[in-house]
């Protein structure tokens, strides 16, 4: 196919001819999962193609303004960056031919723990071994908004201390004050009968839980698919020379193929002496 294209391209030179219909095209590279050279030089974002859409933003309503923005730290030769309500991203900084450059985790949910909103979780980032790697997000009280220490307590499992001035009210993590009005009264009522022992301590959390999955801070089941099949359907959807499938690349290849055949029509038609033959065979060009 290469060759194809080098010699038309060739022909265009050397006969300096112009093609008025002929279209520009804007090439790209071909982005992979996992930089592992191959795309050296090129944007460190543009190569990282995520397993799982994010979820929707929740939690507590002030948070919403770190939404859109991205803080990154460097540590031990990796630059970490977080996308609140995102993803979270690391890229090796080393001049060798395959610096590594991946994605981490991709927001999901919270953690909540009793009243708390405990921290962020970042899931379904690229392949480790037998698992994904994930990041458990904590925020805590600092003057500005910045990644304080990334940390691998487990092989692709990953902790990150975020500090911002937005939690360091003592409230400003609670759970039930961002409830709705129905939901605070669900919890409510859970809670009497926790206390008057019509419900176990598994019934109990388990009722909390739904709690939680019907405000949007833990995902359920069916939610969790749902961002996974969005991703899937954004690939079917993925500009041409981002060939995620065997059918992306094979429809590419046929209007590679005819866009081929037109513009070797359109040579043969122009390239002709003043007695109209051919000042040469272009049919030579494709054997």
């Amino acid at each position: 196919m290469l060759v194809k294209i080098v010699a038309v391209i060739t022909v265009l030179l050397i006969q300096d001819v112009s093609v008025a219909s002929a279209r520009q095209v804007k090439m790209r590279m071909v982005n992979e999962p996992i930089n592992t050279g191959q795309n050296w030089g090129t944007n460190e974002q543009e190569s990282l193609k995520p397993k799982v859409k994010p979820a929707n933003f929740s939690g507590p309503p002030h948070l919403k303004r770190l939404v859109g923005r991205c803080f990154s730290k460097t540590i031990n030769s990796y630059k970490y960056e977080l996308c609140p309500f995102q993803n979270v991203t690391q890229h090796e900084q080393s001049l060798r031919w395959n610096p590594y450059s991946g994605i981490l985790g991709i927001w999901q949910e919270w953690e909540i723990e009793g009243n708390v909103f405990k921290s962020m979780l970042m899931k379904e980032g690229d392949a480790c071994m037998s698992k994904n790697r994930k990041v458990t997000v904590s925020l805590r009280c600092g003057a500005l908004n910045s990644i304080a220490n990334v940390s691998e307590p487990s092989t692709c499992e990953y902790s990150m201390v975020f500090i911002t001035p937005l939690v360091c009210h003592q409230h400003s993590l609670l759970v039930y004050p961002t409830l709705s009005e129905s939901l605070r009264s669900r919890w409510d009522e859970i809670e009497g009968e926790l206390f008057n022992e019509e419900i176990t301590l598994q019934g109990y959390q388990k009722k909390l839980t739904q709690i939680f999955q019907d405000a949007g801070y833990v995902l359920n089941a069916s939610k969790k698919e749902q961002l996974m099949n969005a991703v899937k359907g954004d690939s079917l959807n993925a500009p041409q020379g981002d060939f995620q499938t065997l059918e992306l690349c094979s429809a590419a290849y046929a209007v590679l193929e005819e866009e081929i055949r037109r513009l070797k029509a359109q040579l043969e038609r122009q390239a002709q002496d003043p007695d109209g033959n051919p000042l040469f065979n272009m049919d030579n060009l494709y054997t």
